[in-house]
């Protein structure tokens, strides 16, 4: 491909938007999950998007009309992957799904990758962004870039896959970014008319509150995690695209919530008096899935990106579906 084109201003910090990437063919690998729906609707109409998703996680539903759908799994050949630029999100993150079957989630998360990662290379495509996790850090209440430590088939899985990114970018001069995702967020979306809801915790526990119900959370509940909003995550991925990055990058907001905190300000919100359960955590000690607080500094100096969602205006999204209306 001729490279990706972009729409900034010359000599300049281009805006952090969709309107920075068009006019470009796209593919997004996972584009019917969560993360990956938002991105390819974000980008279609000023680019010709074409996602890949196995169905596995995804929802069709989801995705707007002017996105192609290519239902297939990225462990096989001929994937279209003659695009200006490749977003990587497929794969398995959760820890029971590893657990359950290692051989699986590494072929997924890293033959998967390196699977897109060459046939993107051979069809010209140079600019491939992919997503990594928060939880790689040894303490991810303060990440640094050497303090790293797999304590989860999912965070081995993401180390290799920076890995291999790193050979790719050294040996054959591609541009290949990986994000280290935080806890990413967002209401239902559309659950009110039986339409595609995507899993996460804070949607779960502000529906558990809104009907009343009182909310599990795993040990005392100060666990601490950094809550960033989907559409800030998916103006962070294009920033990545558009600036071309190569290397590896934290992706959030750099605040800290405990799980206590979380249920304080969604009881506040939706004006649900109800307290808390603590059960004991189903991973062994030690092991904190997808925990962490992001450093987003060096991300912001490589693209100018800052989080434009603070929790609580988050927090009053996700809670608006469970609004009663007026008579």
């Amino acid at each position: 491909m001729d490279g990706l084109h972009d729409e900034s201003a010359t000599g300049s910090t281009p805006a952090v938007s969709a309107a920075t990437i068009a006019g470009n063919d796209i593919l997004v690998t996972g584009g019917a999950g969560f993360i990956g729906s938002n991105l390819a609707n974000a980008l279609a109409g000023r680019n010709d998007v074409v996602v890949v998703d196995d169905g596995s996680l995804g929802i069709e539903e989801a995705l707007d009309e002017d996105v192609e759908l290519v239902e297939r799994s990225v462990l096989e050949p001929d994937l279209p992957t003659a695009v200006d630029v490749c977003f990587h999100l497929a794969g398995l993150s959760s820890y029971s799904a590893h657990e359950s079957d290692q051989t699986a989630g590494v072929r997924v998360n890293l033959e998967g990758f390196v699977n897109v990662l060459e046939q993107a290379r051979k069809d010209g495509c140079s600019d491939v962004v992919y997503a990594s996790t928060i939880s790689v850090y040894d303490d991810p209440t303060a990440p640094t870039e050497t303090a790293v430590a797999a304590t989860t088939g999912c965070e081995a899985s993401c180390l290799a896959r920076e890995r291999y990114a790193e050979y790719f970018a050294s040996h054959y001069g591609l541009n290949v970014a990986g994000l280290r995702l935080t806890t990413v967020y967002q209401a239902y979306r559309n659950s009110h008319a039986g339409g595609p809801a995507y899993p996460n915790v804070v949607a779960e526990l502000a529906d558990t509150i809104a009907h009343g119900r009182r909310p599990v959370l795993y040990g005392s509940g100060e666990r601490v995690r950094d809550f960033t909003h989907v559409e800030d995550v998916v103006s962070g991925l294009i920033a990545a695209a558009n600036h071309r990055l190569t290397g590896v990058y934290d992706l959030g907001t750099g605040r800290g919530v405990t799980s206590n905190e979380l249920v304080a300000m969604l009881t506040d919100t939706l004006d649900r008096p109800v307290q808390p359960t603590y059960v004991d955590r189903p991973t062994p000690d030690g092991v904190l899935p997808a925990c962490g607080v992001a450093d987003p500094s060096k991300f912001h100096a490589a693209t100018g990106w800052e989080p434009e969602i603070p929790l609580e205006s988050g927090i009053e999204r996700v809670c608006r579906q469970h609004e009663v209306p007026s008579p």
